[in-house]
């Protein structure tokens, strides 16, 4: 129950990593804020507030915050975990995807970051974990618009934290790679393709996973509890590769 008196604010808690998050912050006792644009899956996170939002939606992310604040209290976890993958090579990708992919993946990590900041930075203290991707590091085919969106994020996480360290504020990333996630499974083409994907694919340019096996969302949110848990109290500005060693450390 390290959680225990903490108010957390989850997006995408309806489904795979988020979800998974939404949980193991309730089962740790935290009063969970589950925030996603599916408002049917948002049952299963059991979390104290369900709110229905689009992370691309900036009045909508200052009616939340101050709803939440107002019904919960004060906020001391934002996990940003929102996000979308939308496949093409760089000369197929169309302008509405390149925007779409950017606003929900990079400006909904700034606007939310910035909304809930607010406070905390009044409060001195709390802490933001904006979840990633090793894409972010390792240049990937067909996901260009994914993974310059998570590193646009990452960038930005990391000089957020260096602005808020004075004022008791920690903020991190943690990357996940291959999660056996819906957003995975959209990649796939067959029954063998998990199998695919833990071996690697030299036509791709993809290593495979040495630890030979897929995280899963669990795996991703017992990462984001530690960092945010007083466990990792002295920890600001970092990267948390869990990817099963994927991208080999680089």
């Amino acid at each position: 129950m390290e959680f225990e008196g903490k108010v957390a604010v989850v997006t995408g808690g309806a489904q795979g990593i988020g979800l998974a998050v939404a949980q193991a912050l309730v089962r740790g006792g935290a009063q969970v804020a589950a925030l996603d644009r599916e408002p049917e899956g948002l049952k299963r996170a059991e979390a104290a507030l369900a709110l229905t939002l689009d992370v691309c939606d900036g009045p909508g992310i200052l009616a939340a915050v101050a709803r939440i604040e107002r019904e919960l209290g004060p906020i001391d976890i934002l996990v940003n975990v929102a996000g979308v993958l939308r496949l093409n090579s760089v000369l197929n990708t169309r302008d509405e995807d390149w925007e779409a992919t950017f606003a929900v993946n990079t400006m909904g990590v700034f606007r939310m970051s910035r909304a809930v900041a607010q406070g905390m930075v009044a409060r001195r203290q709390g802490v933001i974990v904006t979840v990633g991707s090793n894409a972010a590091q390792t240049p990937r085919t067909q996901m260009a618009a994914y993974a310059a969106s998570k590193a646009a994020s990452a960038q930005f996480t990391r000089c957020l934290a260096l602005e808020l360290a004075p004022h008791g504020v920690r903020c991190n990333i943690v990357s996940p790679g291959s999660t056996d996630t819906a957003m995975q499974r959209q990649l796939w083409s067959g029954p063998d393709s998990a199998q695919a994907v833990i071996q690697g694919s030299l036509k791709d340019f993809r290593l495979g996973i040495p630890l030979g096996r897929l995280a899963q969302a669990e795996d991703i949110a017992q990462a984001v509890c530690f960092l945010a848990s007083d466990r990792a109290r002295h920890i600001t500005m970092h990267d948390l590769r869990v990817d099963g060693g994927a991208t080999l450390g680089a």
